[in-house]
């Protein structure tokens, strides 16, 4: 038995900031102090946390490790690493890799890899297409996060559109359905429109007019309409559009709602504006709206209509990202800087510290049902992450994920991530990682 006393952090935690320790014996938490532990005994080991921040790991519902399939990218190692650097220490990880996991042999595959593999606690979704009913449904909802549907086409191309195949997965789900909602055809006519105009020189500030507001809430409200038609639990990832708020209320707690909502770090940061200076940097599916969609999106946060903040994590190599409209792909590198971020806002008094951890740590875990996390509880894991006040600058030297660019290069920060804890062990120390340490499967109280 192993057991550490983090003493006299700021532990932010349920809404509220006190003075505190925190006991881990092996992988658990045994007791939380207010204030120091009167006694210390011999053979704790002792952190002093003075002057530092204590929160619960972050729980990332919605990344793209990709693994297997495709390397040049990142996998389970890679991406995992820059998840812990970053106070990530559970995810949630998607099914549109290669192949795709749509059977549940694949899926145990993509287990057995994140075992050897991964340095945080994870999980895999079960990848919904038009024609694997059968194997949806025979998901276990105990050890599983979800079932992913792409109700739009995005990278990996598991376009479900065949209104009889929803209805059926809605219907007969055992577990959470999380899906990605954009109209593909409303899409293609706006892309065919803008092409006549420009040929193949479209300007990327109309990607987020190209994937429209319009788009996102025809099929969001479609997926809400499946979902009260057959009573089915929802999550819907990414929310990018002002329009889209309207379908979501905050009259009850996000463990009680039947449907929720998740808006991703890079949507809350960054509007049309700045597809000028980070062009296809900032490209992603669904895309990067008016600073209007923006305000309406702090609004939905802040009025408790949006539950989640995630990352959407999906990394592409420097190659991929830096072609011309048409050629760039969608998506970008987050989760080493998805905590820091949102800290940053809180700094900027855009919201509170409470908040965050509410969004990151807490909702995810609640909305989930993921088992003895999300959470600084007795008896809860030892998933923890201790911050430093203490200003620092994203650049190519410490930036972890493996296709070695981020869109925040050049940004600076007033919180850094000192220490990260998972499982009670120690992964990740002031720039130093145990490479050799593994994460756990999440399990669910479902």
């Amino acid at each position: 038995m192993t057991t550490l006393l983090i003493k006299n952090a700021k532990i932010i935690n349920e809404g509220k900031q006190f003075k505190g320790s925190v006991l881990i014996k092996d992988d658990l938490i045994e007791e939380i102090y207010s204030g120091e532990p009167t006694i210390i005994e011999a053979d704790w080991k002792v952190i002093d946390a003075s002057g530092k921040l204590l929160i619960p790991g972050v729980i990332d519902d919605q990344v793209h490790f990709r693994d297997p399939g495709m390397p040049q990218k990142g996998d389970l190692f890679t991406e995992s690493r820059a998840a812990v650097a970053g106070g990530t220490t559970s995810f949630m990880d998607m099914p549109n890799v290669k192949p795709q996991t749509l059977t549940q042999e694949l899926l145990a595959e993509r287990y057995e890899l994140g075992a050897k593999k991964s340095l945080a606690n994870y999980s895999f979704y079960m990848g919904a297409s038009n024609t694997n009913l059968e194997e949806v449904i025979k998901t276990n909802p105990k050890n599983v996060c979800g079932i992913k549907i792409f109700m739009g086409s995005s990278t990996g191309n598991m376009l479900v559109d065949d209104i009889e195949t929803l209805s059926q997965i809605f219907e007969k789900a055992p577990l959470l359905i999380a899906t990605h909602c954009e109209n593909s055809p409303m899409i293609d006519a706006n892309l065919e429109t803008y092409r006549k105009k420009y040929g193949d020189d479209i300007s990327m500030e109309h990607h987020g007019k190209i994937r429209s507001a319009e788009a996102c809430y025809k099929s969001s409200s479609k997926a809400i309409e499946l979902a009260k038609k057959y009573n089915t639990r929802l999550h819907i990832l990414h929310l990018s559009s002002g329009i889209e708020m309207d379908l979501f209320d905050n009259k009850i707690p996000s463990k009680d709602k039947k449907i929720t909502a998740e808006v991703c770090v890079h949507h809350l940061r960054f509007n049309d504006s700045d597809y000028a200076s980070r062009k296809a940097r900032i490209k992603w599916n669904p895309a990067i709206k008016t600073a209007n969609d923006q305000n309406k999106l702090w609004e939905a946060l802040l009025d408790d209509r949006l539950d989640v903040v995630a990352t959407d994590h999906a990394p592409h190599t420097v190659e991929e990202k830096d072609g011309n409209y048409m050629q760039a792909a969608g998506g970008g590198p987050l989760v080493q800087h998805s905590l820091v971020t949102m800290l940053e806002f809180a700094h900027q008094g855009k919201l509170s510290f409470e908040k965050v951890i509410e969004k990151m740590c807490h909702a995810p875990a609640d909305i989930f049902q993921v088992e003895k996390r999300g959470y600084i509880r007795k008896g809860y894991f030892a998933d923890l992450v201790l911050l430093s006040e203490n200003e620092w600058t994203v650049n190519k030297e410490n930036i972890l994920y493996k296709c070695a660019w981020s869109p925040f290069e050049g940004d600076s920060f007033h919180y850094k991530v000192e220490q990260t804890f998972v499982n009670g062990k120690l992964v990740y120390n002031q720039g130093k990682i145990d490479n050799n340490s593994r994460g756990k499967r999440l399990t669910f109280t479902r």
